[in-house]
């Protein structure tokens, strides 16, 4: 009986070195992690640290931002790896440990943050220098045609990026619906106007009106039932 508070002790102790982590990885092993076929790269810091440079490929999810970190990061997928990076570091520690209480099998941190990688000397870019696209350019685009879909979106946003296909492949088998695109990072003015408060979102226009809009992720399914009862 003596020994029970001692064995509990040793119990809990095995089951909670079992428990799944992230790791940690330098810069040489972060780089190459990059390169996996199936490597998820995701930029926690905030969209205007991430447009004054980032590692290519990157998706961004602002992790001090509770709605946006978790709306994005759920259209990763949980079975693949996913690299993840900072400024310095504290931000993406707490980021992956979230990532993995939350299901995901393979979290891997850069050590340092994106301030080591540079310090290294390794490869980053910037968003190009893209003029703002005015309300007017906006209009001129969506004007005179019977259907138009218009997605606001980004690169670097995963939601967006899960979509992508489902909406390429919506519009290649709907040919009379003309496709819009519009870069949410960038075109800020375009999205304040059409009134888009998050990415993606998707604006279905019949003969210049609006009859449809959705934010977020939906599937092929639910994109031809609306289309259906819309058009």
């Amino acid at each position: 009986m003596r020994n029970l508070p001692l064995l509990f002790l040793l119990l809990l102790f095995g089951c909670s070195t079992g428990a799944q982590q992230s790791q940690y990885l330098t810069v040489e092993e972060f780089q190459q992690a990059v390169t996996a076929k199936d490597a998820q790269l995701l930029d926690v810091r905030t969209a205007g640290e991430y447009r004054n440079g980032h590692i290519k490929g990157s998706l961004q999810a602002n992790w001090n931002n509770e709605t946006e970190f978790t709306e994005r990061t759920a259209a990763l997928d949980k079975n693949k790896p996913v690299l993840v990076y900072c400024a310095a570091g504290p931000r993406s520690h707490a980021a992956a440990a979230w990532l993995v209480e939350n299901g995901f099998k393979n979290v891997s941190e850069l050590q340092g943050g994106f301030s080591t990688w540079k310090r290294f000397g390794k490869p980053f870019e910037g968003a190009p220098d893209v003029k703002q696209m005015t309300v007017e350019e906006y209009n001129q685009q969506i004007a005179g045609k019977k259907y138009v879909l218009v997605d606001f979106g980004a690169e670097w946003c995963p939601p967006c990026k899960k979509m992508e296909p489902i909406i390429n492949d919506f519009t290649a088998a709907n040919r009379d619906v003309f496709l819009f695109k519009v870069d949410g990072g960038i075109h800020t003015d375009v999205m304040n106007y059409a009134k888009a408060d998050g990415l993606p979102t998707f604006i279905l226009l019949k003969d210049g009106q609006e009859v449809w809009r959705y934010k977020g992720v939906l599937s092929a399914e639910e994109l031809n039932k609306v289309w259906t009862s819309k058009k």
